[in-house]
């Protein structure tokens, strides 16, 4: 049973796998202050919670786009379950043909994505991972990866428009009855999640439009299953996605 754990800015994702596939997955706040004990306490509650002991473990794998807190979860793997983690980042192989001006500006968690998503579904296609920030990667017929889109999450612009307020509450991320809210706060829960859920549309079909064809579009992330089913576009929703990404990448560098 291989461990894998995707670093995000806000979130970690804490998963396992093994040859028929991912097992499970938990979310829990990024902290860029813990330490090692600390996330292999985090570590260790959440794999007891799958009945998942230290014997089961026999590798791991790690995404991170926040390089301060990587090294620390390295070693609490370590630690904790005495296998070096593998880290995505140079050297490794992953099997994607990255068409970018600086192939190694692309985001770890792209990288991983757009290995899972050539892998699984049809190409051209158009993954959408909705995290601390919202971006689109566009991957062609050939699958290469051609470039991207980066917009800002959900999270973030809520944050900055109560912050920025004096009179506007804070609200929790439900979907709306309807679009036209009657009161303050079903007005906020209506423009995030309907603007979102027209960014999606839009960009999707703009990015259509300059490649000239139709493309798979595939959302996951955090909050993408509360915007996708709000969205005119047909977009499948895989929030396992990054997490195939991790198991076709360890197995490509371990076999």
């Amino acid at each position: 049973m291989i461990l894998a754990i995707d670093i995000g800015n806000t979130n970690i994702v804490i998963g396992c796998f093994d040859e028929s596939g991912v097992l499970f997955k938990e979310r829990v706040s990024t902290n860029r202050t813990a330490t090692d004990l600390e996330y292999a306490a985090t570590m260790k509650t959440a794999l007891d919670m799958h009945d998942i002991v230290k014997s089961d473990i026999s590798g791991a794998i790690v995404s991170s786009v926040v390089p301060s807190v990587t090294n620390t979860v390295t070693r609490a793997i370590e630690k904790l379950y005495s296998v070096k983690a593998l880290v995505i980042g140079p050297g490794i192989k992953t099997g994607l043909s990255i068409k970018i001006d600086n192939p190694a500006q692309l985001g770890s968690d792209l990288v991983v994505d757009a290995v899972a998503g050539t892998n699984e579904y049809p190409v051209p296609q158009i993954i959408i991972d909705m995290g601390t920030a919202t971006t689109f990667s566009v991957i062609d017929s050939k699958k290469d990866y051609l470039g991207g889109i980066i917009t800002t999450g959900m999270a973030v612009s809520t944050d900055a428009l109560i912050s920025r307020t004096s009179q506007l509450p804070r609200f929790s991320f439900d979907t709306p009855k309807k679009v036209i809210g009657t009161n303050t706060v079903d007005c906020l829960k209506s423009g995030l999640m309907y603007s979102n859920a027209a960014i999606l549309d839009g960009i999707v079909e703009r990015i259509e439009e300059e490649l000239g064809e139709k493309c798979t579009v595939i959302a996951t992330g955090g909050l993408s299953h509360l915007v996708v089913p709000l969205c005119k576009k047909e977009i499948i929703l895989d929030d396992d996605l990054l997490l195939k990404g991790l198991m076709l990448i360890y197995n490509k560098n371990t076999k």
